[in-house]
């Protein structure tokens, strides 16, 4: 298990926020935290402390009067730390390029290619084609409804009709090099990790794979290194004290080395 750090932007700076608060319409969301400082302070921090495959998300449509801000801070990131960082938020064949030549080591992709409730093998292949199956992360992030996790998109605002399981983490880990899962329902609110998405990905996920959501102790690191069978790396958020949390940066990278 690693630590895979993140940098959340929204609205030009970073953040950390309750998952399923995110709203397009406004540009609203329940914010855990705003930092003082810049998404290129963190980059650094990750690089001087040798931290590689850590996501950059950019939180804001291309729609949004802030998106230009955000992105910026994401460019200015991406070349602070190149080659050490993944960036997610609004990708596409057409726009992947710019950022693999800004620096970023992956592309994450979810809402091209879950469109309109779905998953397009069209879209997918193409976004396989644009960047190679070497810098593709597919980000399957999920929330629960009847007894059953879906991916959602759109910055977790739609549900897909794709369900988390054996089939489907198989079957997608064949068209790129990571996976990413957010624990939706549980991500930003430092409550305990969702253990049946760990467990998922611990069984069945044969490529590298990082879980995100409910982090909030070193209790959650240990049950999510059983979980994920040791092979699942882990963000951590707003638990973290870089953004305002009680699970000290230092401590944590030690916890995981040991």
């Amino acid at each position: 298990m690693k630590f895979r750090p993140c940098i959340d932007i929204h609205n030009g700076q970073v953040k950390q926020i309750v998952g399923g608060s995110l709203c397009d319409a406004g540009n609203r969301a329940e914010e855990n935290f705003v930092s003082e400082q810049t998404a290129a302070f963190f980059a650094n921090l990750y690089k001087d402390n040798g931290l590689k495959g850590g996501h950059i998300i950019l939180l804001n449509p291309v729609s949004s009067e802030f998106y230009a801000n955000t992105k910026a801070q994401a460019l200015e990131a991406l070349k602070a730390y190149p080659g050490g960082l993944q960036i997610g938020g609004g990708i596409t064949p057409q726009n992947a390029k710019e950022y693999l030549d800004a620096g970023a080591s992956h592309v994450i992709v979810t809402s091209y290619v879950f469109k309109d409730g779905r998953l397009h093998y069209d879209r997918l292949k193409e976004m396989v084609r644009a960047v190679s199956k070497e810098h593709l992360v597919l980000d399957l992030s999920c929330r629960k409804k009847s007894e059953c996790y879906y991916i959602v998109t759109d910055r977790w605002q739609k549900y897909t009709d794709v369900v988390l399981d054996e089939i489907n983490i198989r079957e997608l880990s064949k068209y790129c090099d990571e996976l990413l899962i957010h624990a939706v329902d549980v991500e930003g609110k430092a409550s305990g990790i969702e253990k049946n998405v760990a467990k998922l990905l611990g069984e069945y996920c044969e490529i590298p794979a990082t879980y995100a959501g409910g982090v909030h102790s070193f209790e959650d690191l240990a049950a999510l290194k059983t979980l994920g069978k040791g092979k699942v790396d882990v963000t951590i958020g707003s638990a973290l004290d870089l953004f305002g949390g009680n699970m000290k940066f230092e401590e944590v990278l030690d916890y995981i080395k040991k």
